[in-house]
């Protein structure tokens, strides 16, 4: 089901949208060209309302799937961008509240690295991202947990959690001419429920039939997060998302999820199933809602059509 938007937002895109709750409000970022872009409603089944760019770095452009942690009293946005002929790297911004500005910038990484999602535990916060691996045979962006020592600094001690293992998780065939598909899996979401943990992300290429949501999980109470072993979640090895195209929208996935009243949402970015007359990609990605079911290591989503 889409977001009901009010008409400051219309004929507006929504990728990767982040969802958040903060004093009895709710806000959304999500990717755009000169920074980061937000919306705020009284009501997530409400409306929203465009409140502008919050956050952008001096020189960047093409701001990508941004996430928010309040920690400390402050708030910080995570978000990659293009800076300085270099594509996208992992930057940090502060503010004093949701809307920003964020200012004090920092850039975390010197190498591609895309799609944060910070969180905090009993033993500190974590630094969930993707960046790429050349040298497995599945090559490809994969994912990543790192400690942070503070909201400006990781430890560099990344370990991967969760690599590309199907042909579905595919980007790109032979990308370097080189015989050797390009996978991947980005778009890290961690949460815990009920005496588990479980890790949410996007696979393959949004352009592609293939596009999807899933998930790997730990029956684990271990607080600090990189000694967590996660297993992917498969139907007896085989693939088997949570989300994937369906009769009524495609190209789902970059989702962050939300728990109201017992309720868990996942917020993903889809587009309306494309007639097939229409020809090449057209930028169209919208935010969408849809109920997780969440029980005993096993994530099902429950997605509606919006009524006409």
């Amino acid at each position: 089901m889409k977001f009901k938007f009010d008409s400051t937002s219309r004929n507006r895109n929504q990728a990767d949208p982040y969802i958040f709750a903060d004093g009895g409000r709710y806000y959304m970022y999500v990717t755009a060209g000169r920074g980061v872009d937000a919306y705020s409603a009284d009501d997530i089944f409400g409306e929203w309302h465009y409140e502008g760019i919050v956050g952008t770095v001096e020189g960047g452009r093409n701001f990508w799937a941004p996430c928010i942690i309040k920690t400390g009293g402050k708030y910080y946005i995570y978000v990659s961008c293009d800076l300085d002929g270099c594509f996208e790297h992992l930057h940090v911004m502060e503010a004093d509240n949701p809307l920003g500005p964020f200012t004090r910038q920092k850039k975390l990484f010197d190498r591609f690295s895309i799609d944060a999602h910070v969180v905090e535990t009993e033993a500190g916060l974590f630094l969930w991202y993707a960046e790429d691996n050349k040298e497995p045979a599945r090559i490809g962006t994969r994912v990543y947990v790192d400690r942070l020592i503070d909201p400006f600094t990781p430890a560099y001690q990344p370990r991967e959690v969760i690599v590309p293992t199907f042909d579905e998780e595919i980007f790109q065939r032979n990308r370097y001419n080189d015989g050797r598909d390009w996978h991947t899996i980005e778009g890290a979401f961690w949460f815990e429920e009920a005496g588990w943990q479980y890790v949410m992300y996007s696979g393959a290429c949004y352009e592609n039939d293939t596009y999807h949501i899933g998930y790997a999980a730990a029956k684990s109470d271990e607080a600090d997060l990189t000694k967590v072993d996660f297993v992917k979640h498969t139907a007896d090895g085989k693939f088997d998302p949570v989300m994937i195209k369906n009769e009524f929208e495609e190209g789902v996935g970059h989702h962050s999820v939300i728990k109201l009243d017992g309720q868990y949402y996942a917020v993903y970015h889809g587009r309306d199933l494309r007639d097939e007359a229409d020809e090449g990609y057209v930028e169209r990605r919208t935010a969408r809602i849809c109920k997780l079911h969440v029980a005993d290591g096993i994530i099902t989503a429950e997605r509606y059509q919006d009524r006409v």
